[in-house]
């Protein structure tokens, strides 16, 4: 079973307590296997982005085994709203 753009959705939002998530399926043919994803939680305060890249890439383990592309964004809900006023 491929994986959807809901799945990844719904695991980041539990996982990471995300107060914010967006994935987009940027697939050609969108064959569910390259995403573009954003993601807002508070676990990621205090954490330099390669950690906080190692942390969802180790959420996603299984998934990412089907995923051939994948870009993530990783924000604090404060970076998150000065992003937002910009």
């Amino acid at each position: 079973m491929s994986v959807t753009a809901e799945q990844l959705r719904d695991k980041l939002i539990r996982e990471f307590q995300a107060e914010h998530v967006e994935v987009e399926d940027t697939s050609s043919n969108r064959c569910a296997a390259s995403f573009k994803v954003l993601i807002v939680s508070s676990q990621f305060e205090g954490k330099p982005l390669l950690q906080r890249h190692r942390m969802v890439n180790t959420c996603l383990a299984e998934e990412l085994k089907q995923i051939h592309a994948f870009e993530q964004k990783t924000l604090t809900p404060e970076q998150w709203e000065k992003q937002k006023s910009q």
